[in-house]
């Protein structure tokens, strides 16, 4: 009895770290009736079942007349209504038995969500799953409702209001449960080699296997920046040579690891599984510096199936023959073994392990997020996750974790998210008969935006109107311009340039947008209007002959003969002839007249500087005065 005290004291101290900062993490409940209870609230998170995150339920609660902490099975359904009404949120006492166990009930009774109310005043805590020594609970794994605990003052009005009579209406908000600041995802996942420790591990082991496809793709794409960490403990000094410590640590007690079987003297030790928890570090790392850490999950999974503890194969000889045989399938020459036991260094020397200090220093909670203290932890964003390690309900937490409208095609598919633009086009605009629309399903919901189709931007509010912009507008759907073919001939209102509008092309009228009739030049009398020419009217344009031999010239309305003589009157050839001779004779006189006059007054001038002229004054001459001779 004595040595099971000490073991547990040592694990006690070992744990050290694990009670450090624990966040519990948070979302929105929001009660929408009866008035009096209006209001947004805060509610804890379980760590078990199916957080919506990302989404929204809305539904009415109900409060059981008996088993009200459902530490039992429900009778008969708790729904009254049929299938088709308002989700139940179930409203549950605290105490008595496992919170897992309320909500499985709950959800075999039918409720759609659990509200467990704390049975005292204090800050909201996490709703956790029972430890697998104390109970038998494999149904944990089959919960598939969201729950969330609410304070007891919380809970305590809406009993009021149910007593009264009242319908309480809630709505039960994860879209800001995870942080989602940018296009990538950043998640961690805290994990462990061991296959020995029961439900857990089975449940991390068969998550590995069944995420590791859309893992993959997510980080090859960039979608995503994965990194897998071992959570360890240290041995306090003075226990560092003890029995204990040196069969569940590795460097003179500086990083431990339970007893797989919490039993000493058989199977494997705590330290071969820090020694394997490292080496999947270490393999991570180098798979990393060569551009590739998504081989973490092939190399962890064949690990997981090649190399059990149960068949005595959880050594380094098996996992140095899973990456060989791993380099042989996938080409993973970069992931050298040299490397990985460089890395791994030396587990009985007294001094740090790089990787695995950094490691337990990245157990301390930074910021928003806590102390990884559970194993499995997931953590998302640097926010700890909180609910079923399953692939589906993982993937949805991950897929809240981006930006809106830039979220992978894998966060889109049925499986994960509802597409709100088949209902009714999501609101938004659209052209049908161009199947364009600016609906844009995201995981949380949809966005009203103008699209761009094959490099065409549109613009407008996405929710009315959307119009095609640029010099290529014309290219898409005739930038939703009037366009017709007739008889051999097509004719486009779009106008293909930077502006914006429709107008109908020449031999057309209307408003170019929905329609554009034809003009009848003819009728009009706009074209085709010399005497000898005759006028038929076409779709967008018109015919226009002469009368005999004679060629219609489009450009002056005229009819000429096939020799190019015009075919006008001889009187009026004579009068343009005689008009330009007479042009021609009064613009040579003017000419003559011109020359003439400026020879006049170029010889006048120069005459009149050697005698005086019959028009000229005499010019009196002034000089010296000189005296008689």
């Amino acid at each position: 009895m004595g040595f099971i005290v000490l073991v547990w004291f040592i694990m006690f101290i070992m744990c050290g770290p694990c009670l450090g900062r624990f966040v519990v993490e948070k979302n929105s409940l929001r009660v929408s009736s009866p008035d009096n209870l209006k209001g947004t609230y805060e509610c804890a998170i379980g760590n078990f079942g199916v957080p919506q995150y990302g989404g929204t339920l809305s539904g009415y609660v109900g409060y059981p007349k008996s088993n009200q902490k459902a530490c039992e099975t429900f009778d008969s359904s708790l729904k009254s209504e049929p299938a088709g009404g308002l989700p139940l949120f179930l409203l549950l006492d605290r105490g008595d038995c496992f919170f897992t166990l309320k909500a499985w009930n709950a959800q075999k009774g039918g409720a759609a969500a659990v509200l467990v109310v704390d049975n005292r005043p204090e800050p909201l805590i996490t709703m956790d799953m029972p430890e697998e020594e104390n109970v038998h609970a494999d149904y944990v794994q089959n919960i598939t409702i969201p729950s969330a605990l609410i304070s007891m003052s919380l809970g305590n009005s809406i009993k009021k209001a149910l007593n009264k009579g009242d319908m309480v209406n809630i709505k039960l908000d994860w879209t800001e449960a995870l942080p989602h600041p940018d296009e990538r995802v950043e998640y961690e996942f805290w994990t462990n080699s061991n296959d020995e420790c029961g439900t857990k591990c089975d449940s991390q082991i068969n998550f590995v296997k069944n995420f590791k496809g859309a893992a993959q793709i997510l980080e090859k794409k960039g979608y995503t920046q994965f990194t897998p960490y071992y959570i360890t403990w240290y041995c306090p000094e003075v226990f560092t040579f003890s029995k204990q410590c040196k069969s569940q640590c590795i460097n003179h007690g500086r990083y431990c690891a339970p007893d797989p079987e919490q039993d000493f003297s058989k199977g494997y030790d705590g330290k071969d599984v820090v020694v394997q928890n490292l080496r999947q570090a270490c393999f991570y790392k180098v798979a990393n510096e060569t551009g590739k850490p998504w081989l973490w999950w092939d190399y962890v999974t064949d690990f997981s199936i090649r190399c059990p503890m149960k068949d005595k194969k959880y050594t380094k000889e098996c996992a140095d023959e899973v990456i060989k045989s791993l380099d042989n399938v996938l080409s993973i020459s970069g992931v050298d073994l040299k490397k990985i036991d460089e890395c791994v260094g030396d587990t009985e020397a007294d001094v740090d392990n790089p990787v695995l200090k950094a490691e337990q220093q990245a157990q301390i909670g930074k910021g928003s997020r806590g102390d990884v203290t559970i194993l499995p932890t997931l953590v998302i964003n640097n926010r700890q996750y909180r609910g079923k390690l399953a692939k589906q309900a993982v993937l949805k937490a991950i897929c809240s974790g981006f930006e809106e409208t830039t979220e992978p095609a894998i966060c889109l598919s049925d499986e994960i998210e509802t597409n709100e633009c088949l209902d009714n086009n999501g609101g938004c605009w659209m052209d049908k008969a161009a199947n364009i629309t600016a609906c844009r399903d995201t995981f949380r919901g949809r966005v009203c935006e103008c699209p761009i189709v094959q490099g065409v931007k549109f613009v407008g509010d996405g929710y009315k109107h959307c119009e095609a912009s640029g010099a290529l507008r014309c290219e898409v759907n005739n930038g939703g311009c009037w366009k017709g073919t007739q008889q051999g001939r097509t004719y486009s209102a779009c106008i293909d340039d930077h502006t914006k509008g429709c107008k109908c092309p020449p031999g057309f009228k209307g408003d170019g947008v929905n329609s554009c009739e034809d003009v009848d030049e003819c009728k009009e009398k706009t074209a085709c209007q010399c005497p000898e020419c005759k006028c038929k009217n076409t779709w967008g344009s018109y015919d226009c002959s002469c009368s005999g031999s004679l060629l219609y010239m489009r450009e002056h309305d005229t009819c000429i003969s096939k020799d190019g003589k015009s075919e006008v009157s001889w009187g009026f050839v004579w009068v343009m002839i005689l008009g330009l001779a007479v042009a021609g004779a009064a613009g040579y006189a003017f000419y003559k007249y011109r020359v003439r006059t400026y020879m006049d007054s170029e010889i006048r001038a120069i005459m009149a500087q050697y005698m005086p002229l019959d028009n000229q004054a005499e010019i009196e001459v002034h000089g010296p005065t000189r005296g008689n001779v």
